[in-house]
Protein backbone atom coordinates (compact mmCIF):
# COMPACT_ATOMS: atom_id res chain seq x y z
CA UNK A 1 0.00 0.00 0.00
CA UNK A 2 1.32 3.37 -0.87
CA UNK A 3 1.14 6.04 2.11
CA UNK A 4 1.82 9.78 1.77
CA UNK A 5 4.60 9.38 4.54
CA UNK A 6 8.26 9.08 3.08
CA UNK A 7 11.09 8.30 5.48
CA UNK A 8 11.74 12.34 5.40
CA UNK A 9 8.52 12.75 6.73
CA UNK A 10 5.43 13.73 5.93
CA UNK A 11 5.38 14.28 1.61
CA UNK A 12 4.32 18.20 0.79
CA UNK A 13 1.45 17.78 -2.32
CA UNK A 14 2.21 20.68 -4.89
CA UNK A 15 -1.39 21.63 -6.54
CA UNK A 16 -1.28 24.50 -7.49
CA UNK A 17 0.76 26.88 -9.79
CA UNK A 18 2.34 30.29 -9.42
CA UNK A 19 3.17 32.76 -12.11
CA UNK A 20 6.89 32.63 -13.94
CA UNK A 21 8.95 35.63 -14.62
CA UNK A 22 11.06 36.52 -18.00
CA UNK A 23 9.01 36.17 -21.90
CA UNK A 24 10.07 33.24 -22.95
CA UNK A 25 9.33 31.44 -19.47
CA UNK A 26 5.94 32.51 -19.94
CA UNK A 27 5.45 31.28 -23.22
CA UNK A 28 6.51 27.95 -23.05
CA UNK A 29 5.79 27.12 -19.30
CA UNK A 30 2.00 27.38 -17.74
CA UNK A 31 3.27 27.97 -14.28
CA UNK A 32 5.99 27.13 -11.34
CA UNK A 33 5.01 24.28 -9.32
CA UNK A 34 8.49 24.18 -7.10
CA UNK A 35 10.74 27.73 -6.64
CA UNK A 36 14.21 27.34 -6.15
CA UNK A 37 13.96 28.59 -2.52
CA UNK A 38 11.67 26.02 -1.43
CA UNK A 39 13.38 23.28 -3.74
CA UNK A 40 16.74 23.92 -1.41
CA UNK A 41 14.65 23.98 1.95
CA UNK A 42 13.43 19.99 0.44
CA UNK A 43 16.59 18.88 -0.72
CA UNK A 44 18.18 20.10 3.12
CA UNK A 45 15.28 18.34 4.40
CA UNK A 46 15.78 15.19 2.58
CA UNK A 47 19.95 15.37 3.45
CA UNK A 48 19.02 15.68 7.47
CA UNK A 49 16.96 12.53 7.09
CA UNK A 50 19.22 10.75 4.82
CA UNK A 51 21.94 11.40 7.60
CA UNK A 52 20.29 9.90 10.48
CA UNK A 53 19.39 7.11 8.62
CA UNK A 54 22.47 6.39 7.27
CA UNK A 55 24.77 7.50 10.03
CA UNK A 56 27.97 5.40 10.32
CA UNK A 57 27.19 3.99 6.89
CA UNK A 58 29.96 4.34 3.93
CA UNK A 59 26.61 4.91 1.48
CA UNK A 60 26.91 4.34 -1.85
CA UNK A 61 24.55 6.46 -4.39
CA UNK A 62 23.51 5.82 -7.85
CA UNK A 63 22.17 8.02 -9.75
CA UNK A 64 19.77 7.96 -12.96
CA UNK A 65 20.74 10.22 -16.04
CA UNK A 66 20.69 12.62 -16.67
CA UNK A 67 17.63 14.35 -14.81
CA UNK A 68 18.99 13.32 -11.36
CA UNK A 69 22.30 15.27 -11.89
CA UNK A 70 21.47 18.32 -9.94
CA UNK A 71 19.24 16.74 -7.25
CA UNK A 72 22.33 14.08 -6.77
CA UNK A 73 24.47 16.95 -6.30
CA UNK A 74 22.91 19.16 -3.84
CA UNK A 75 21.59 16.06 -2.30
CA UNK A 76 25.42 14.66 -1.51
CA UNK A 77 26.19 17.78 0.01
CA UNK A 78 23.98 17.31 2.36
CA UNK A 79 25.50 13.69 3.85
CA UNK A 80 28.54 13.95 6.10
CA UNK A 81 30.95 10.39 6.01
CA UNK A 82 32.39 9.29 3.08
CA UNK A 83 30.45 8.01 0.30
CA UNK A 84 30.64 6.81 -3.33
CA UNK A 85 28.84 8.10 -6.15
CA UNK A 86 28.08 7.03 -9.36
CA UNK A 87 25.27 7.11 -12.61
CA UNK A 88 23.89 4.75 -14.40
CA UNK A 89 21.66 5.73 -17.94
CA UNK A 90 18.31 3.82 -18.92
CA UNK A 91 16.73 4.23 -22.28
CA UNK A 92 13.02 2.82 -23.23
CA UNK A 93 12.80 0.93 -26.56
CA UNK A 94 9.57 1.38 -28.26
CA UNK A 95 7.79 -2.00 -30.29
CA UNK A 96 4.73 0.31 -30.23
CA UNK A 97 3.15 2.40 -28.93
CA UNK A 98 4.88 1.84 -25.38
CA UNK A 99 8.05 0.45 -23.95
CA UNK A 100 8.36 -3.06 -24.26
CA UNK A 101 12.67 -3.00 -23.13
CA UNK A 102 15.32 -1.48 -21.48
CA UNK A 103 18.93 -0.96 -22.46
CA UNK A 104 21.62 0.22 -19.99
CA UNK A 105 23.51 2.98 -21.59
CA UNK A 106 25.69 3.73 -19.04
CA UNK A 107 26.58 0.98 -16.62
CA UNK A 108 27.65 1.16 -12.67
CA UNK A 109 31.11 1.36 -12.36
CA UNK A 110 31.34 0.53 -8.63
CA UNK A 111 31.33 -2.57 -6.71
CA UNK A 112 28.07 -2.86 -4.77
CA UNK A 113 28.09 -6.33 -3.04
CA UNK A 114 27.36 -6.23 0.18
CA UNK A 115 26.59 -2.32 0.38
CA UNK A 116 23.58 -0.11 1.24
CA UNK A 117 22.87 1.67 -1.96
CA UNK A 118 20.62 4.99 -2.24
CA UNK A 119 19.06 4.84 -5.61
CA UNK A 120 18.34 8.59 -6.87
CA UNK A 121 16.00 9.78 -9.76
CA UNK A 122 14.51 13.05 -10.60
CA UNK A 123 10.90 11.88 -10.77
CA UNK A 124 8.88 8.44 -10.28
CA UNK A 125 6.29 8.54 -12.78
CA UNK A 126 5.71 4.69 -13.95
CA UNK A 127 7.91 3.37 -12.28
CA UNK A 128 9.21 1.26 -14.99
CA UNK A 129 12.98 2.83 -15.13
CA UNK A 130 13.29 2.69 -11.46
CA UNK A 131 11.64 -1.00 -11.09
CA UNK A 132 14.40 -2.34 -13.71
CA UNK A 133 17.52 -0.48 -12.10
CA UNK A 134 16.51 -1.39 -8.50
CA UNK A 135 16.20 -5.36 -9.54
CA UNK A 136 19.61 -4.83 -11.81
CA UNK A 137 21.14 -3.46 -8.10
CA UNK A 138 20.10 -6.22 -6.16
CA UNK A 139 21.14 -8.47 -9.12
CA UNK A 140 24.42 -7.05 -8.65
CA UNK A 141 24.47 -8.06 -4.89
CA UNK A 142 23.89 -4.85 -3.20
CA UNK A 143 22.83 -5.24 0.43
CA UNK A 144 19.93 -3.19 0.08
CA UNK A 145 18.26 -0.57 -1.74
CA UNK A 146 16.38 2.31 -0.86
CA UNK A 147 14.61 4.69 -3.42
CA UNK A 148 15.17 8.60 -2.81
CA UNK A 149 13.00 10.77 -5.65
CA UNK A 150 12.58 14.86 -5.95
CA UNK A 151 8.96 14.27 -7.95
CA UNK A 152 5.98 11.95 -7.18
CA UNK A 153 3.83 11.66 -9.80
CA UNK A 154 1.34 8.41 -8.74
CA UNK A 155 -1.07 9.05 -11.46
CA UNK A 156 1.46 7.85 -14.20
CA UNK A 157 2.46 4.60 -11.96
CA UNK A 158 2.75 1.09 -13.68
CA UNK A 159 5.10 -0.61 -11.81
CA UNK A 160 4.74 -1.33 -7.92
CA UNK A 161 7.29 1.00 -6.78
CA UNK A 162 6.92 3.20 -3.85
CA UNK A 163 9.93 5.60 -2.62
CA UNK A 164 11.72 5.29 0.75
CA UNK A 165 12.35 9.57 -0.17
CA UNK A 166 10.40 11.68 -1.76
CA UNK A 167 10.67 15.81 -2.06
CA UNK A 168 7.33 16.85 -3.24
CA UNK A 169 4.44 15.21 -4.90
CA UNK A 170 2.30 16.16 -7.67
CA UNK A 171 -0.65 16.11 -10.27
CA UNK A 172 0.19 13.92 -13.86
CA UNK A 173 1.78 17.48 -15.07
CA UNK A 174 4.71 17.89 -17.37
CA UNK A 175 7.44 19.27 -15.60
CA UNK A 176 11.06 20.54 -16.63
CA UNK A 177 14.02 22.34 -14.66
CA UNK A 178 16.62 21.63 -11.58
CA UNK A 179 17.63 18.68 -14.02
CA UNK A 180 14.30 17.71 -15.88
CA UNK A 181 13.67 17.85 -19.26
CA UNK A 182 12.03 18.29 -22.88
CA UNK A 183 14.05 17.31 -25.78
CA UNK A 184 17.03 18.23 -23.80
CA UNK A 185 16.20 21.58 -23.18
CA UNK A 186 14.99 23.41 -19.46
CA UNK A 187 17.49 21.53 -17.83
CA UNK A 188 18.73 24.73 -16.21
CA UNK A 189 16.12 25.87 -14.79
CA UNK A 190 16.80 26.49 -11.20
CA UNK A 191 12.74 25.88 -10.39
CA UNK A 192 10.56 22.83 -11.53
CA UNK A 193 8.07 24.42 -14.56
CA UNK A 194 5.06 22.94 -15.76
CA UNK A 195 4.80 22.72 -19.40
CA UNK A 196 2.27 23.76 -21.41
CA UNK A 197 0.79 21.19 -24.27
CA UNK A 198 1.84 23.39 -27.34
CA UNK A 199 5.21 25.19 -26.46
CA UNK A 200 6.56 27.68 -29.29
CA UNK A 201 9.62 26.22 -30.23
CA UNK A 202 12.40 29.08 -30.61
CA UNK A 203 12.37 29.49 -34.16
CA UNK A 204 8.28 29.27 -34.26
CA UNK A 205 7.65 25.56 -35.12
CA UNK A 206 5.00 24.14 -32.53
CA UNK A 207 6.21 21.21 -30.50
CA UNK A 208 3.81 18.91 -28.45
CA UNK A 209 4.97 17.22 -25.23
CA UNK A 210 5.74 13.25 -25.70
CA UNK A 211 4.02 11.18 -23.03
CA UNK A 212 6.90 9.77 -20.38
Amino acid sequence: MRTAVSKAGRVPRIVRLEPVAGRANRAALAGRAVSAERLARRVAALGRRLAADYAGTELVVVGLLNGSVLFVADLIRRLPGPLAVDFVGVSSYRGGTRPDRMEFTNKLRLDVRGREVLLVDDILDTGRTLAAVRLRLEAMGAARVRVCVLLDKPARREEEVVADYVGFRIPDWFVVGYGLDFEERWRNLPFIGVLRPTPPDPVGTPIRPATA
